[in-house]
């Protein structure tokens, strides 16, 4: 994603760091790092660098974990990560009041361009279950039920996106967290653990709401799956509002709406559509496979059941993994080089 350099930015970073902890901070990388490496780099003494981190780990605004017994810590990427990593306790406090407008902000100046794929997106849409038929035959990425039955460990958490800008009455905690990743925000007080039952009633929560599941654009187990409302969401206001067509990537299948069965009471265009790519042509409605992203919630929205969702053609193979997927991206925007600087 990067960090465009803006005034709400720089304004960000020091609402959420001291000036005594940038001088820790600055010795960062993406590469975990323990407390006696960064006071060998800082000058400053390895208890008081251990005091500056652990401070900045507690709140959220770098990354943190133990292996075997030792403390590492490391910068989090802007988004997703600073971000979502303030906002995702539910909010309420005023300095995350001033954030949600700084983020606000920030992001129609300058981030919302810089989350877009230059093709290749961080997030995609997966299709609400409930929109599927057994005939549909999908690969195990765009099945939500078995990625979440073959989690481990799952965190619910309030949608950062949501509670940051306020814009709408959609309910906040909805979005979930996998892995290594969960056990780290429940550990700080940020999120809490639930069953891959509780996940899949939040899920249905989101979709009865008219969200859009959206996650990682990989193809192995999921990191974050978000359910996202059109009003909020940077990745779909980055597709709707700023002409991003990278933003987010659809999923592999579209909407199709059977005429004969169509009543035209128009709720998949007016209430659950939320990229306005259903359109009523003579007195019935049709839906427009380059805009649809695939999210389902039309099909499992229609009271006469008068929509499928098929497959599409030419869908771009999603990545194995994280690593393939971020490699690609960074090659794509030519930020390989400065990034692996970041490694070191």
């Amino acid at each position: 994603s990067g960090a465009p350099a803006s005034a709400a930015f720089t304004e960000i970073l020091k609402t959420l760091f001291t000036e005594d902890e940038i001088a820790a901070a600055v010795h960062l990388s993406f590469v975990p790092k323990t407390a006696e490496q960064v006071a060998l780099a800082s000058g400053l003494e390895v208890r008081e660098a251990g005091r500056r981190l652990e401070s900045m780990a507690g709140r959220l605004v770098i990354n943190s974990r133990v292996k075997d017994g030792v403390a590492l810590y490391s910068i989090l990427p802007t988004v997703p990560g600073l971000f979502e990593l303030q906002f995702m306790n539910g909010g309420g406090t005023p300095a995350q009041e001033k954030l949600g407008g700084l983020w606000t902000e920030y992001n129609a100046e300058a981030m919302i361009r810089s989350l877009a794929g230059e093709p290749t997106p961080q997030m995609r849409v997966v299709p609400v279950q409930k929109s599927l038929l057994p005939k549909n035959r999908i690969h195990t990425h765009d099945e939500i039920e078995q990625m979440i039955r073959g989690s481990d460990y799952i965190a619910v958490a309030h949608c950062a996106c949501r509670v940051s800008k306020r814009s709408c009455g959609a309910p906040t905690e909805v979005c979930l967290i996998f892995g290594a990743l969960a056990k780290a925000v429940v550990g700080r007080g940020s999120a809490r653990r639930v069953s891959a039952d509780g996940a899949l009633e939040a899920l249905r929560t989101a979709e009865e709401a008219g969200l859009v599941h959206t996650s990682n654009n990989s193809a192995e187990k999921p990191v974050i799956v978000c359910s996202c409302c059109r009003c909020c969401c940077h990745f779909l206001r980055g597709l709707t509002e700023h002409g991003e067509r990278n933003a987010v990537a659809p999923s592999a299948f579209a909407a199709k709406i059977r005429t004969d069965d169509c009543t035209a009471c128009g709720i998949c265009r007016d209430a659950r559509c939320p990229v306005k790519a259903i359109e009523e042509r003579d007195g019935a409605y049709a839906a427009d496979p380059e805009k649809c992203i695939g999210c389902g919630l039309c099909a499992s929205g229609c009271p006469a059941s008068a929509i499928d969702m098929v497959h599409r053609e030419n869908i771009p193979e999603v990545p194995t993994n994280q690593q393939e997927m971020m490699l690609k991206m960074l090659k794509e925007k030519g930020k390989l080089e400065r990034f692996m600087k970041m490694l070191k």
